[in-house]
């Protein structure tokens, strides 16, 4: 039976009752954008199956050949410190064209040298733009994007699964044909994606304020950002030093070290994007990593006793994509909890250490290959892994109280902005919550949760869920301040016009979905609400009721009842049992 319209109750206009159209209706900037991601995230794994091919055809050392890796990672690394600045100077899109541009270039020139030092130059150049490329292309898919940014992350986090798990098999099918055929293939892709971004792309606007090309260095000072952007440099160093230097014991041909390299892509991708959110609700982000990097250290010492067996080598290789999708999701939010600056610059100083323990990796280990054996490299990979977890125990405490909400108010957690009227002015009572999102369905969730308080006798609050986006090494706030506040006056203007009384606020979270669910759970206890609704959500069904999700950790964390509300249905009330029941019916 549908629940209808009740006399006195706002009725949301247009679209806002319609159903969503999902995350791939998408306008076509999107996806030009989205393609040109697919493309970039490429980039690392596409040279993996060619480096033995490069080492034989151009004469060169394992230790020359790894300083592809180095110079790529090394000038990212610096650019990640500037990239801020130039996108806040001369735009988004523009910073955008710019790295594809860039990219093009270089990656056509390295097809077309002779030398391994020129690929290497050439690689260097291929970083900057990547730097450019990357440090932007979240945050114009999320500007861009249809039905609110749940349908945009969903869209890019696509993207990022398929160019890592893609990039080693395109590296591979073309390597095979010859070591040039991945720097030519990169540069008429990115061509194309260059050609529809120019075109499709609308010009976004500017920051009101100019980001300070020193802001990330000095956010440095801050003791939990360093400490987990220490322990992510030793993390690097580990990865960075295995993708560079396993291919060589494998003693596979390009095609078969692309197959390989795709099963760890794939593995990458799905610990990245489905497992590690369910883990880190549950275990809580710390345990996860402290597990996690032991993980690596066990693969990367098989990797380095077995290095003369190419079985043991392939194997390992392929499981530690379980553990990197889960370590790559985890370590940038881990970041952004402790980080108590803006996320964009948390992220830019981040990404810097980062990439400078991937970029210093392949050229130790080159030096050290070269000195003694191949198992060198890998036992100091396993001990930069299990060397990162003591310096990640260093942040404990404030990753902890972070996740918590407790502790000092340094870090960002999960907060509560009022908006409009205080709550004594609709009378008092407890009220009925209701938590919304930036998407095209939210003025018909509000209208449903309006009913449900009518009904009930009791006052409305809207609580507007912001939430900061983390993807990989990028964060994005997913909307203005100024763009929150209109949305929530927006739905209490609507409400006060049909006479229902209701206050606003807003919710910020830092990519920990779960987090803000727990942070609305302790709100709804301290205002003694009699109910808490939630609206379904544009991310689909498996996402929003999936262990980690927000509307997963509200409602085991609530006191009160936890309802889902929907216009073409009875409210229905939330338990563990209708979770479980929620996500069978969605699959």
């Amino acid at each position: 039976m549908s629940a209808s319209p009740a006399q006195g109750t706002p009725q949301g206009q247009g679209a806002a009752h319609d159903r969503p159209g999902g995350p791939f209706r998408q306008p076509k900037a999107v996806w030009a954008v989205a393609f040109a991601c697919v493309i970039s995230f490429m980039g690392i794994g596409l040279v993996d199956p060619i480096l033995p091919a490069l080492a034989d055809s151009l004469d060169a050392t394992p230790s020359q050949v790894s300083l592809l890796f180095s110079s790529y990672l090394i000038v990212t690394a610096v650019a990640m410190l500037i990239v801020g600045w130039v996108s806040s100077r001369i735009g988004a899109k523009r910073t955008l064209v710019t790295g594809l541009a860039i990219i093009v270039v270089f990656a056509a020139l390295a097809g077309t040298t002779d030398s391994i030092n020129g690929i290497v130059g050439f690689r260097a150049g291929w970083g900057l733009g990547n730097a450019l490329f990357i440090a932007t292309s979240l945050a114009v898919i999320v500007a861009s994007a249809s039905g609110g940014f749940g349908g945009a992350i969903i869209l890019y986090e696509t993207a990022l699964g398929l160019g890592i798990a893609v990039g080693p098999l395109l590296g591979g099918e073309l390597g095979a044909i010859s070591w040039r055929g991945p720097f030519f293939g990169v540069a008429v892709l990115m061509a194309i994606a260059l050609v529809a971004t120019i075109v499709l792309v609308p010009d976004l606007p500017r920051p009101k304020r100019v980001t300070s090309p020193l802001a990330p260095l000095k956010a440095l000072r801050h003791r939990g950002l360093l400490t987990m952007g220490i322990m992510a440099l030793l993390y690097n160093w580990g990865f960075f030093t295995m993708l560079g230097y396993a291919p060589y014991p494998m003693e596979l041909d390009a095609h078969e070290l692309g197959l390989v390299f795709t099963a760890w892509g794939l593995l990458v991708a799905a610990f990245s994007v489905f497992f590690a959110p369910r883990l880190q609700a549950r275990y809580g982000t710390a345990p996860v990593l402290y597990a996690n990097l032991l993980g690596l250290g066990v693969v990367m010492a098989v990797i380095a006793a077995g290095v003369t067996t190419p079985t043991t080598v392939i194997v390992a290789v392929i499981v530690s994509g379980a553990f990197i999708g889960i370590n790559n999701t985890l370590t940038t939010q881990a970041v952004m909890l402790v980080s108590p600056v803006e996320r964009p610059v948390a992220s830019s100083a981040y990404g810097f250490l980062r990439f400078i323990g991937g970029g210093l990796a392949p050229y130790v280990a080159g030096k050290l290959a070269d000195a003694t054996d191949l198992s060198v490299p890998f036992y100091l990979g396993a001990a930069t892994f299990l060397l990162a977890i003591p310096v990640l125990a260093g942040g404990h405490r404030l990753l902890r109280e972070a996740e918590a909400g407790t502790g000092d108010a340094e870090t960002v957690t999960p907060s509560l902005t009022p908006v409009g009227p205080h709550a004594s002015a609709t009378g008092g009572g407890k009220p009925v919550v209701v938590a919304v999102g930036a998407h095209d369905r939210a003025a018909a969730v509000v209208d449903s949760a309006a009913r449900l308080a009518r009904d009930t006798g009791s006052p409305l609050e809207v609580v507007h869920v912001r939430q900061t986006a983390v993807v990989e090494e990028q964060a994005v706030v997913t909307e203005s301040d100024e763009e929150a506040r209109r949305a929530v006056t927006a739905h209490l203007d609507r409400l006060r016009e049909a006479g229902v009384a209701a206050t606003g606020q807003i919710l910020d979270g830092v990519g920990d979905h779960a987090a803000a669910g727990r942070a609305l759970a302790r709100h709804a206890t301290e205002v003694r609400a009699r109910t808490v609704a939630v609206g379904r959500s544009p991310r689909g069904p498996l996402a929003q009721f999936a262990d980690g999700s927000f509307t997963s950790a509200l409602t085991h964390a609530a006191a009160c009842t936890v309802v889902l509300v929907d216009p073409d249905e009875e409210p229905r009330a939330l338990t563990a049992r209708s979770l479980t029941e929620l996500r069978a019916e969605a699959r």
